[in-house]
């Protein structure tokens, strides 16, 4: 009975992963729509994408210093229905400005969100199980990238850019009875009759800061999610321009790239709680590797050799995510986890934005709208993901623990 209900939580998770990640997802797809609709620039397009991240990053920074007072049960749903509350407003949107407001107030609930996710996780699976849960949750971006956002272009085209966001909230308002229903209060972190003045607030941030550990976690977890978004924003650009795919060819490449990860993050993740998760993170990083300079410098090729070449480099990133996922949730203990974790989402945002700014500075635009230098990014990607493995050496060796037992 009590695997049946793991299961429940895992797929009541997944689908919270799924929703928040497709309304972050779909922002980039939809700037055909957008930028005619509001009759507005690339630049200020940018920032409909960078809101959400940007409010995200900083909430989940500032949830670290008290989440760890309440159930993280109550803090999911709070983050939750506020997070539905900015997409339904988003849906709704009549103007540029007030779209743009609905996705910084998105973000916002975005932000506790993904680190309730990982902290609830982490406190019901055993770290021998955690690569598995990990999987099961991760695979939803797999899910995302395969249904979800062609489904969601699909009803751009056939209703209004506001279809997707509608989509979202009414998937989120059927998750809600059940997260009441089978999520269980999560309290055991709290310390009976303890409630930490500020200044003990501010000693959780010291305290992350003092320990070396927990640092180079946090840059590990940020510099992996880096390394793989600077070559994401230009994907399809570079293969529409410079290398002759048609629109109708691009959105297959996340169909089988999507499908891969659903693979992948159920399959690695069970193979790393059983040959240990440091292993299988190098693993993937630098068999990845050749993979990034040919998308990146991609020599002239049959589309279907392509999709080849994106299902496994798909699959190799689902790969190390959910490896390195498991091996930060471990850095802390249970007590001061959420916090953590809700740092860990920050840095992960500021990764992830980091990568967008930094691949728009690099690339240039040259005639026909052909992608220049997208080639220099890649060469950057394999820099930083190079450093991932590095800083997890350095981190993780001596905590990384192996299932000793084989698994039924």
């Amino acid at each position: 009975m009590g695997n049946n209900k793991n299961g429940v939580v895992l797929l009541l998770m997944a689908a919270i992963n799924f929703t928040h990640i497709l309304d972050f997802m779909i922002m980039m797809p939809l700037g055909n729509y957008l930028i005619p609709y509001f009759k507005i620039s690339p630049a200020q397009f940018t920032y409909l994408v960078a809101a959400y991240t940007i409010s995200a990053g900083i909430s989940g920074f500032l949830a670290a210093f008290f989440v760890d007072n309440f159930d993280r049960k109550k803090v999911l749903l709070f983050g939750y229905v506020g997070f539905l509350a900015g997409t339904l407003a988003c849906g709704i949107a009549p103007t540029y400005g007030f779209l743009l407001l609905s996705r910084l107030f998105a973000g916002t609930f975005g932000g506790l969100i993904g680190a309730q996710v990982l902290s609830i996780i982490a406190d019901m699976f055993a770290y021998e199980q955690r690569g598995k849960a990990m999987g099961s949750i991760m695979s939803a971006f797999a899910v995302a990238s395969t249904f979800g956002v062609p489904f969601s272009l699909y009803l751009a085209n056939l209703i209004s850019w506001h279809a997707p966001f509608l989509m979202v909230v009414l998937i989120g308002l059927i998750t809600i009875p059940f997260l009441l229903k089978y999520i269980p209060s999560l309290t055991a972190h709290i310390q009976a009759g303890d409630k930490p003045t500020m200044g003990q607030r501010w000693s959780i941030m010291q305290n992350v800061l003092k320990s070396k550990q927990q640092r180079m976690a946090l840059i590990f977890s940020g510099l992996i999610m880096m390394g793989h978004f600077l070559v994401i924003p230009f994907i399809n650009p570079y293969l529409e321009f410079n290398k002759g795919f048609s629109k109708q060819q691009t959105p297959m490449i996340y169909l089988v790239g999507g499908v891969a990860s659903f693979i992948a993050a159920n399959w690695l993740g069970k193979l790393a709680d059983r040959k240990g998760k440091l292993l299988v993170f190098r693993i993937c990083v630098l068999a990845a590797l050749p993979l990034v300079l040919l998308i990146t410098a991609l020599p002239d090729m049959h589309f279907a050799i392509v999709l080849v070449l994106f299902a496994i480099w798909f699959t190799l990133s689902t790969g190390r995510g959910v490896a390195a996922q498991a091996m930060v949730s471990n850095v802390i203990p249970a007590a001061t986890r959420g916090s953590f974790m809700s740092f860990n989402s920050s840095i992960q945002q500021l990764g992830t934005s980091a990568a967008s700014l930094v691949a728009g500075l690099i690339v240039a635009k040259g005639t026909n709208g052909r992608i220049l230098h997208y080639n220099w990014v890649g060469y950057l990607s394999i820099a930083v993901l190079m450093t991932t493995v590095i800083i997890g050496l350095r981190t993780f060796k001596q905590t990384d623990v192996v299932r000793r037992v084989n698994p039924v």
